[in-house]
């Protein structure tokens, strides 16, 4: 997961692409891009489904965009349809139902390495953590980047 989340953000620097990871409070990293409120869900999914098939060309023997369980043969799910319209997503600093009551926390980069565990952020540190970083997620409510010019530059690249 820490590979993959890394990953992503290789494959959206490329593209000069700020992102923001957070936990998601389970056993995920879900990794943000500020949009600015501008795009169609069609937009924003075509352009994560090729940011996840160029993650899969990088990852390719633990990372699958195939969303049948039995069909993924124990690869790591690049869930790049999370964004669909009635799906359900952790959002950030909210508790999650887990043992230990785990907070779904934003994350600098630098903090996705080994060693990360969701069970670091909980109901006990998570006022700490933000009292001492501050909101780090805010950045994605911000201006957004040009998804059309992405999705040019992305389709450009592949031919």
């Amino acid at each position: 997961m820490i590979q993959t989340a890394q990953v992503t953000k290789d494959v959206l620097d490329d593209l000069g692409i700020l992102s923001y990871p957070k936990t998601s409070g389970s056993t995920g990293i879900h990794v943000y891009i500020p949009l600015g409120a501008k795009y169609s869900y069609d937009e924003c999914q075509l352009f994560a489904k090729m940011v996840a098939t160029r993650i899969m060309e990088i990852l390719p023997d633990f990372t699958t965009t195939e969303r049948m369980i039995r069909n993924r043969k124990g690869k790591m799910y690049i869930d790049y349809l999370q964004n669909r319209p009635k799906a359900t997503l952790a959002a950030p600093y909210s508790l999650r139902p887990k043992p230990g009551a785990c907070v779904s926390m934003p994350l600098h980069w630098e903090e996705v390495k080994k060693g990360l565990k969701m069970q670091d952020f909980t109901i006990k540190n998570a006022m700490a953590r933000i009292k001492e970083v501050g909101d780090i997620f805010k950045p994605v409510l911000g201006k957004g980047v040009d998804l059309k010019k992405m999705l040019r530059k992305i389709s450009a690249e592949n031919k």
